[in-house]
C-alpha cells in the first residue's frame, strides 16, 4: 500500500490513457452524486412536511359533529350532532389517558371568517374561543403578552391572544399591542398577546390569522349558550390515542343516540395515525433512494471493473515479464486493486464534494414550501457513502487482479 514505485506506475498508466480514465471516474462520481442528491431531496421533503406539523401535537384527536346517517332508538337519520358543555364533562370524567381536554367554537362555523376592527383599521379574521390548554395541542410561538390563562375562563374575562397578520393590520409598525383594544363583532377585547404560528405555508397564512378569546366569554359575548363546536384532545406519553380517539366516539355516540353503526355522525382526525403513515412513507422514500442510488453507483462500478479488465489485456505481456522476474502473485493482484481503489475514491470523492456542493446551493436558494424545505446530507450519510466507494473499488479490482495472477509467464511472453 505506501509502496511509492507501485503507486508512480498506477499513476503512470492512468496518464497514459487520460481519457479512459476520465469517463470511468465521471461514471463513479455521477453514481455517487444521484444518491446524495437524491437523499438531499428526501431530507427537504421530510423537513418540510415535518416543519409544517409541527404546528401542531402529533399525538392530538380532534372530534366534531356531522349528520347522522342511521336510524337509531326512535330517532330519525339526517339529525345534526350538536355537543354541549355536558359533553365535556362526560369526556373528562369516564375517560381515561386524555392529557389536555379543549372544547372549542369559531365564531361563524369553520373556517368562517369575521369583521375585526380597531380605529378606522379592520380586516376579517378567525376568532376562536379556546381553554388555556389548546397552546400544548398545538403549539405556537408567544412572540408578546401570554396565551389565556385559568382565570380568563373562569372571570370570563374580555381579552384576545391575536396572530402575526391580525397584529400587523390593526396595529402601526413597532407598536405593541398588549392592552390595546380591539372590536369583534361589536363586543370590544383587550389584547393580552400576541402570537406566530410554529406552521408554513398555507395553513401557517390561516393560522397567523386566527384570534382566540376565552372560551366562557365567547359562549357569552357571542350568545351561543353551552354549546361546543369540537373538540381537540392530547393522549398522555405512552397511551395509543387510537384508543382514545375510540372511547370518545363510543361516550359521545351514547349521548346523542347514535347508531354504533353509523360511522359518519361523528367525524374525528386521529393526528398521531396520519403521522405515523408519514414517517412510514418517508422510510419507503428513504429505501427507494438508496435502492436507485446504490444501483446507480455500482453501474459505474461495473464500469470501473470492465476497464480494468481491459487493462489487464493490454499488460499482458508486461505482467509476465514481471512474473518471469519474480514477482508474486499478491503483488500483481494488489497493484490492480489500488488502481481500482483509487480511480473510484477520487471520483467518488469529486461526486460527493459536488453533491454536497448542489445540495447547500439549494438550500441557500431558499426553495421553500408546505412540503419541502432545507435538503441536507447528514455527515454520517457522505462516510457511508465513501466507504461504501472504498469497498466497491476492491470489488471491481478483485476479478481483473485475479485474472492478472493468473496470467502464465511464458504465454504472456509470447503474446502480442
Amino acid at each position: 500500500m505506501f509502496d511509492l514505485d507501485k503507486w508512480q506506475e498506477i499513476i503512470a498508466n492512468i496518464r497514459a490513457n487520460k481519457l479512459r480514465a476520465l469517463l470511468t471516474a465521471f461514471g463513479v462520481s455521477w453514481g455517487i452524486l444521484v444518491l446524495l442528491v437524491l437523499l438531499g431531496a428526501g431530507s427537504g421533503l421530510e423537513n418540510g412536511v415535518n416543519r409544517n406539523m409541527s404546528g401542531f401535537a402529533t399525538n392530538a384527536v380532534y372530534v366534531w359533529g356531522r349528520r347522522t346517517t342511521l336510524p337509531f332508538a326512535g330517532m330519525l337519520p339526517g339529525r345534526w350532532v350538536r355537543y354541549d358543555n355536558r359533553d365535556t364533562e362526560a369526556i373528562a370524567r369516564t375517560i381515561s389517558g386524555i392529557e389536555h381536554l379543549a372544547p372549542r367554537n369559531q365564531l361563524g362555523g369553520f373556517r368562517g371568517g369575521n369583521t375585526v376592527s380597531r380605529g378606522d383599521k379592520s380586516s376579517t379574521f378567525s376568532v376562536y374561543g379556546d381553554y388555556p390548554q389548546f397552546i400544548r395541542i398545538q403549539p405556537m410561538i408567544i412572540s408578546e403578552g401570554r396565551f389565556l390563562n385559568h382565570i380568563d375562563i373562569v372571570d370570563r374575562r374580555k381579552v384576545a391572544v391575536i396572530g402575526k397578520t391580525a397584529k400587523e393590520i390593526l396595529f402601526a409598525p413597532g407598536e405593541d399591542p398588549v392592552g390595546k383594544a380591539i372590536k369583534i363583532n361589536g363586543v370590544y377585547f383587550t389584547v393580552v398577546g400576541a402570537f406566530t404560528s410554529r406552521q408554513r405555508g398555507e395553513g401557517g397564512e390561516r393560522h397567523a390569522q386566527s384570534i382566540y378569546i376565552p372560551f366562557t366569554t365567547f359562549q357569552r359575548a357571542f350568545n351561543v349558550g353551552d354549546r361546543v363546536g369540537w373538540f381537540a384532545i392530547t393522549a398522555q406519553p405512552g397511551v395509543d390515542a387510537e384508543r382514545v380517539e375510540k372511547d370518545i366516539r363510543s361516550v359521545l355516540a351514547a349521548r346523542h343516540k347514535i347508531s354504533p353503526d353509523d360511522e359518519q355522525a361523528i367525524g374525528s382526525f386521529n393526528a398521531k395515525k396520519e403521522f405515523d403513515k408519514v414517517q412510514n412513507l418517508f422510510l419507503g422514500i428513504r429505501g427507494l433512494i438508496w435502492f436507485v442510488g446504490v444501483f446507480t453507483l455500482l453501474a459505474g462500478v461495473i464500469g470501473v471493473s470492465n476497464i480494468m479488465l481491459i487493462v489487464v489485456k493490454e499488460r499482458t505481456k508486461e505482467i509476465g515479464i514481471r512474473k518471469a522476474m519474480g514477482a508474486t502473485p499478491f503483488s500483481i493482484i494488489t497493484t490492480f486493486i489500488q488502481e481500482s481503489v483509487m480511480i473510484t475514491s477520487v471520483a467518488g470523492y469529486l461526486g460527493i464534494v459536488a453533491g454536497v456542493g448542489l445540495i447547500e446551493a439549494v438550500d441557500k436558494l431558499g426553495i421553500e414550501n408546505d412540503v419541502f424545505a432545507n435538503p441536507t446530507v447528514e455527515l454520517s450519510t457522505a462516510l457511508i457513502a465513501a466507504a461504501i466507494l472504498v469497498l466497491a473499488g476492491g470489488i471491481a479490482g478483485i476479478v481483473p487482479a485475479w485474472m492478472a495472477a493468473k496470467v502464465d509467464p511464458v504465454e504472456a511472453l509470447r503474446s502480442e
